[in-house]
């Protein structure tokens, strides 16, 4: 059956609904996820301080890529992805880092030192701060790939 704008099914106005208030609640829950993110890679940095790193940046951000913290740790230039989870069930944030994902960070980095450093770049490693609980406890895992 066919529905003129005036005669739209009830059905369609209440499905309509239900779509648009998941809708709501998915976009609602992004600012909260993206503070949360930002408050543990700000958790992750202080660790990292506290370790002697001093900060480079925070955020570096390519075309199909991002790099959370990079950091200095004497000469190393360190390059540092920040995984939390609220609990274990489904693995480690370490262990969330798949193969795709080390490429882009690779890809980044890799764009990085040739802005920044063209021909010369200094030596490098890739760190991971692995997060979980409240409040929450890192695990600190240097020279994870690369």
């Amino acid at each position: 059956m066919w529905f003129t704008r005036k005669d739209k099914n009830p059905q369609d106005s209440e499905q309509t609904a239900e779509n648009s208030s998941a809708a709501e609640t998915r976009a609602a829950e992004k600012p909260a996820t993206r503070t949360k993110g930002a408050e543990i890679e700000q958790a992750a940095e202080h660790f990292l301080k506290r370790q002697g790193l001093k900060a480079v940046t925070r955020n570096y951000t390519i075309r199909g890529g991002e790099i959370d913290l990079i950091m200095r740790h004497g000469n190393v230039l360190v390059f540092v992805e920040v995984r939390y989870r609220a609990n274990h069930t489904h693995g480690s944030g370490a262990e969330s880092i798949t193969h795709h994902k080390q490429q882009r960070l690779l890809k980044t980095a890799q764009h990085y030192l040739q802005k920044h450093y063209g021909a010369a770049p200094p030596d490098c490693r890739f760190d991971v701060m692995s997060g979980s609980g409240q409040p929450v406890q890192f695990e600190w895992l240097q020279n994870v790939f690369g």
